[in-house]
């Protein structure tokens, strides 16, 4: 439950940094550089079986499944896929970043060099 809560809470907010005003202005720090495209390309998402709504996206380079949350207020990953994109997670360090359903939810900030989502990306982003 909490990985796909994690995964959903990513890749919502990413979504959200790429989309015009889905900026938060609650003063965290926001991306210092994003790469445009000379010419729109449109990303077409679509629903699974399920109804949910999946992607895939490069993280620091190595590819990455990402629920759609429109609604997340950060970027989340999973400790197995953070692992995978080089981010050295310590548990001891664990503490409330977010509240889903189930409660608080607990985890580590990290800085993500870059999320590129079909040639549109963003670099250094903090995520949980």
């Amino acid at each position: 439950m909490s990985k796909g809560l994690i995964g959903v809470v990513l890749f919502g907010a990413f979504i959200g940094l790429l989309m015009p005003g889905g900026r938060s202005h609650s003063g965290a720090p926001e991306a210092t550089s994003t790469t445009y495209s000379a010419v729109p390309v449109e990303t077409r998402v679509h629903r699974s079986e399920g109804g949910h709504f999946y992607v895939h996206a490069l993280v620091n380079g190595q590819l990455v499944r990402f629920v759609v949350d429109t609604g997340a207020t950060t970027v989340a990953l999973t400790p197995e896929d953070a692992e995978r994109v080089g981010i050295k997670l310590n548990p001891s360090s664990f503490e409330v970043i977010g509240e889903g359903a189930a409660g608080p939810i607990r985890g580590q900030m990290v800085q993500l060099d870059s999320v590129n989502l079909d040639g549109k990306q963003v670099n250094h982003i903090r995520a949980a």
